[in-house]
C-alpha cells in the first residue's frame, strides 16, 4: 500500500549495534541468515553504531547518507535493517533511501508468510502482517497528495484512498479474527479430549534452528520437513510416541523463537504456543555446538513467560553433540531425577536416554495392581485403555478384571488423588465410575 517500486531482492543489510553489544557479530550473522531464509541476495553490509537513535532514521544522518551512496552504487532493490523501525522511522528511510526498507520485524513477516503451509497457519500470518502494516498506512499515499483539496467536503482521492485502505484492512482483519477462533476453538477440542484421555503432554521448545523438528521426527513418526535453516518450520504437529515407561504421550513441535520475535507474530501464533503453555513438560532443544547457547535459552525462556508458560517443568536438551565430539549422556539433579540430556537428534545418538528420561519425568511413581470394575464402568474402562493404563483384562457377567500398570499421574485424575497400590486392589466401584 505504499507506492514503490516492485524491483527485485538485491539487498543492503543495515546492522546497528549499541556500543559495549558483545553479541554484534553474532547478531549479524543471524540477520544474514534471515535474509538468505527470506530469498533475498546480499549485496553488502553496513555496521552502524547507535549509541541514541536518531527519532527520523533510528541511525545516524550520517550513515544513512552512506547507506544512500550504497544504495545508488549497488543498484540495490531493497535495505533491509536489523532492528524494529517505527513507522515513521521506516518511512523517512525509504523517502532518503529512494528505495525499499524492510525492518527485522517485517523480514521475519516475510518469512512466516512463505513457511506457513497450513490453513491456520496461514491465517495466522496474515493477521500478524495486516496489524503490522495497519501501523504504516498513514501518507502512504504519498503519490495523491496533490490531488488532494484544501476545504471541508471537497476531499480528493488522496484520503479517500487512504480511508479505503484503512476500513478494507479492518474489515479483512475482523474476518480473519473470527477464522482463527474457529480454528483456536478445534484445538482447543483437540487439548481437552487429550485432557480426557490423561495422555502426558510434551511441547518441543527452542531457538530457531536448534533442531526440533530433527528430534521430533527421532522420536516419533512425525515426517515433520527439517532443514538446516531458519525457522523451517512453522506450523504445530502433534504426534503420539509411544514405548515409554510411563505408557503412550503425546508430543508437539512449535514454532522456533528468535530475539525481537514480532508482539503480532506472538499473539497470532496463538494454537502453535498454546501447545507448550498447556504442556506437562517442555523440552527445550539447545545447540550443543553453539557458543551462544546460553544467551539464546534465555531468549526462549523470555517468550515462554511472555506466552505463560513460564512456570511449565522443562527437560533441557543438548542436541548435535556429534558436532561437538561429545558423548550423549543423562545429567541428573540434586533429587536424581533428569535434568539435561545429551545427544544428537541427527544421528539418534542419545535418543533412547531422552525416551527414558520422559518416561521418568512424566510417569512419577508407578502402580501395578488388580482392578475390578463392573459392567456400568463402561466409560471408565475406555479411558483407562485410552490412557494405556491396562496390561491384561479379562470379562465375565461381573465386569471386567484388570491388570493396572500405570503411573500414578495417570490414574490419579481417574480414581482418585489418593490411589494406590493397597487401595486399587479392594477398590470395586471406583470414584467417578458412572461419569
Amino acid at each position: 500500500m505504499f507506492d514503490r517500486q516492485k524491483k527485485g531482492d538485491r539487498a543492503i543489510l543495515v546492522l546497528p549495534h549499541s556500543r559495549g553489544e558483545g553479541d554484534a557479530i553474532r547478531r549479524g550473522e543471524e540477520f544474514a541468515e534471515l535474509v538468505a531464509s527470506a530469498g533475498a541476495e546480499i549485496l553488502t553490509s553496513i555496521s552502524a553504531r547507535v549509541v541514541v537513535p536518531n527519532p527520523r532514521f533510528y541511525i545516524g544522518s550520517g550513515k544513512a547518507e552512506e547507506v544512500a551512496e550504497a544504495v545508488r552504487a549497488l543498484e540495490a532493490d531493497l535495505v533491509l535493517v536489523d532492528h524494529v523501525l517505527s513507522p515513521v522511522q521506516e518511512r523517512n528511510l525509504e523517502k532518503h533511501l529512494k528505495t525499499r526498507v524492510v525492518d527485522r520485524a517485517g523480514l521475519i513477516l516475510d518469512i512466516f508468510a512463505q513457511r506457513a503451509r497450513s490453513h491456520e497457519g496461514k491465517l495466522e500470518v496474515e493477521l500478524a502482517q495486516l496489524k503490522h502494516l495497519a501501523t504504516r498506512l498513514v501518507r502512504g499515499w504519498t503519490h495523491l497528495d496533490a490531488q488532494r483539496g484544501g476545504a471541508i467536503g471537497n476531499r480528493g482521492p488522496g484520503e479517500t484512498q487512504l480511508e479505503t485502505d484503512r476500513r478494507l484492512l479492518a474489515e479483512r482483519v475482523k474476518m480473519l479474527t473470527k477464522r482463527l477462533e474457529k480454528v483456536q476453538v478445534q484445538r482447543d477440542q483437540q487439548r481437552r479430549a487429550r485432557l480426557r484421555n490423561t495422555v502426558p503432554r510434551v511441547a518441543l521448545v527452542g531457538y530457531t534452528n536448534a533442531g526440533k523438528s530433527t528430534l521430533f521426527n527421532a522420536l516419533t513418526t512425525g515426517g515433520v520437513y527439517a532443514a538446516d535453516q531458519l525457522f523451517a518450520t512453522l506450523d504445530p504437529t502433534v504426534r503420539k510416541v509411544d514405548g515409554l515407561s510411563c505408557g503412550p504421550a503425546v508430543i508437539a513441535d512449535t514454532v522456533g523463537f528468535i530475539r525481537e520475535l514480532p508482539h503480532d507474530l506472538v499473539a497470532a501464533f496463538r494454537a502453535t504456543l498454546a501447545e507448550a503453555r498447556d504442556a506437562d513438560l517442555l523440552i527445550h532443544v539447545s545447540d550443543a555446538a553453539d557458543e551462544e547457547r546460553e544467551l539464546l535459552a534465555r531468549v526462549v525462556n523470555e517468550v515462554l513467560e511472555e506466552i505463560g508458560a513460564g512456570d511449565v517443568p522443562q527437560l533441557s536438551v543438548m542436541n548435535k553433540v556429534d558436532l561437538v565430539d561429545m558423548a550423549p549422556r543423562v545429567d541428573r539433579g540434586d533429587d536424581g531425577k533428569p535434568r539435561q540430556v545429551w545427544l544428537s537428534a541427527a544421528t539418534g545418538a542419545g535418543v533412547d536416554g531422552l525416551r527414558e528420561a520422559l518416561g521418568e519425568l512424566l510417569g512419577g511413581d508407578r502402580i501395578r495392581a488388580g482392578l475390578e470394575l463392573p459392567l456400568s464402568a463402561g466409560r471408565l474402562h475406555a479411558r483407562l485403555k485410552a490412557a494405556g493404563a491396562i496390561a491384561g483384562e479379562a470379562v465375565d457377567e461381573h465386569g471386567w478384571h484388570l491388570d493396572i500398570d500405570a503411573p500414578r499421574s495417570v490414574l490419579a485424575p481417574l480414581l482418585g488423588d489418593d490411589v494406590h497400590a493397597g487401595s486399587l486392589r479392594a477398590l470395586v466401584d471406583p470414584p467417578h465410575a458412572g461419569h
